[in-house]
């Protein structure tokens, strides 16, 4: 559970990155061709932050996008 946000639950995202070659019709070729299709992961950009949580200071890992939304309070 190490890259997942505490505050939204935001975790890592399955997905494809295409491999492509060939020139492209805009460009005067016959067209862009798929060679291979691989499996990848997205990863949320998660930050470890100090948080005051009742009264004490922690250590939490949190997405960026909820710091920059205002969803913690900082210690």
């Amino acid at each position: 559970m190490s890259r997942i946000c505490t505050i939204c639950g935001k975790g890592p995202v399955a997905g494809r990155s295409i491999a492509r070659r060939g020139l492209a019709k805009k460009k005067g070729g016959v067209g862009k061709k798929i060679t291979g299709v691989t499996k990848r992961r997205f990863l949320p950009n998660i930050q470890t932050i100090r948080v005051i949580l009742k009264g004490t200071p922690k250590r939490i890992k949190v997405c960026t996008s909820c710091i920059k939304a205002g969803k913690i309070q900082k210690a």
